[in-house]
């Protein structure tokens, strides 16, 4: 596991992007490269690095499929909280991804459980993932992984617990009523089949879970331990994230990384 720290969010967001924009461009063959993304707010300052990078020249994403995480059951695409209105208003509309290279969970499916099958098969039709870019919550999840969901798992219906509802009734007048009780969310086995998983942690609140994906034993109650047993698995934080982690293994990480740039 590879543990970039950086001093701050938008630092942090600068460096996934450019990992991000070099993987692309460094992307041979015929096939298109397979890009994983996230919603939620963790991912907006690389989206807004990767807008600005394709609008400068310094990246095309003509040759790019995207997989996105999850989606709410039961939420149209035209509703401000779909994770389809997110992703077109904060990243698709402003680069030159062609629409029809855009995959995303439809939670209005009339069978979720054939939408997520289907979902796999499409994943698979292109060879799996080469960068799946992800978060994490306060508790560790990764996309709709709430905590004990299997380390194996794969696409499909996901039950959102009372703390991820409040959590995301911010984005919903702060009324957990109106935050959707389901999802259709890859799995943790999706995630981590990627060639590359990149996963931005920021801000105090997530630092006991960083601390766990690092530090601690890979465990169901932790999905994003799962890390530890992926052989390119990368995570950019900002030092807000690494208040729990030990002292020796912080500076570990910094040590790492100095020595990768000499």
């Amino acid at each position: 596991m590879r543990v970039v720290i950086q001093e701050n969010y938008e630092k942090m967001c600068l460096w996934a992007a450019n990992l991000i924009v070099d993987a692309i461009n460094g992307h041979k063959g015929d096939k298109p490269f397979v890009l994983g993304l996230p919603t939620g707010s963790s991912p907006l300052g690389v989206y807004r690095n990767l807008i600005q990078m394709n609008k400068d020249g310094k990246v095309s994403f003509k040759n790019v499929v995207t997989f996105n995480m999850d989606e709410y059951v039961g939420l149209p695409h035209e509703h401000d909280q779909s994770y389809w209105y997110f992703m077109h208003e904060n990243f698709f509309n402003h680069i030159d991804l062609p629409e029809q290279n855009i995959n995303m969970l439809n939670g209005m499916a009339e069978d979720l459980e054939a939408e997520c099958a289907e979902y796999e098969k499409r994943i698979a039709s292109y060879g799996g993932i080469d960068l799946f870019m992800g978060g994490i919550g306060v508790d560790g999840h990764i996309a709709f992984n709430e905590p004990f969901t299997s380390l194996a798992s794969r696409t499909g219906v996901r039950t959102l617990t009372t703390d991820t509802r409040i959590v995301n009734s911010r984005f919903f007048g702060n009324d957990m009523n109106k935050v959707p009780a389901t999802a259709v969310s890859v799995g943790v086995g999706t995630v981590f089949d990627s060639k590359c998983v990149l996963v931005l942690i920021n801000g105090h609140a997530k630092a006991r879970a960083l601390a766990h994906t690092v530090e601690g034993a890979m465990s169901q109650m932790w999905t994003c331990s799962a890390l530890q047993m992926h052989n390119n698995a990368i995570i950019a934080c900002d030092e807000a994230a690494c208040g729990e982690l030990k002292v020796d293994t912080y500076k570990y990480f910094l040590d790492i990384e100095k020595s990768q740039r000499i």
